[in-house]
């Protein structure tokens, strides 16, 4: 299963849908919004938009990606777009397979590969500003490019 949703993610689905009898081992990986003061502003919430068409073909291609390289016997990933607010799921990635190993392995491989390749930008709304992040907007830091206008 690999989704692009606007809804919240159920997380508990996921992983159970991944359960099997020739698989010991589910590896979960599920990044949430989190609340970073450490510049003195606080994250507010994050925005996420995507060029759908090649971001459902990416996500499609990573998967067969992990099922070249490991023994798997089951791959989801879920990425959300819109408003995730804090301690929300905005990407959730379960891989099954017989061993922990490239369960492991695999969940790691597919967040990495989702950053490198997935055509999904993020906006963090702060207290003070936002800012637009993630490799396809370049590598400066998140205080460099935060844009204080006002938010409306």
């Amino acid at each position: 299963m690999f989704r692009i949703v606007e809804e919240s993610i159920d997380v508990g689905a996921l992983v159970t849908g991944a359960f099997r009898p020739d698989c010991g081992a589910v590896a979960t990986f599920v990044g949430t919004t989190r609340v970073d003061e450490s510049s003195g502003a606080s994250v507010e919430y994050l925005e996420y938009e995507a060029y759908r068409p090649m971001a459902d073909r990416k996500l499609e291609e990573i998967g067969a990606e992990i099922r070249e390289r490991w023994e798997v016997g089951h791959v989801s990933i879920v990425h959300r777009l819109g408003r995730v607010d804090p301690g929300e799921p905005s990407v959730v990635i379960v891989v099954a397979s017989p061993r922990r190993g490239p369960a492991f392995e695999a969940s790691r491989y597919a967040i990495e590969r989702i950053k490198e390749i997935v055509p999904i930008w993020k906006r963090e709304v702060w207290s003070d500003g936002y800012v637009w992040v993630g490799s396809q907007v370049g590598t400066r830091s998140r205080h460099e490019g935060r844009n204080t206008a006002s938010l409306r």
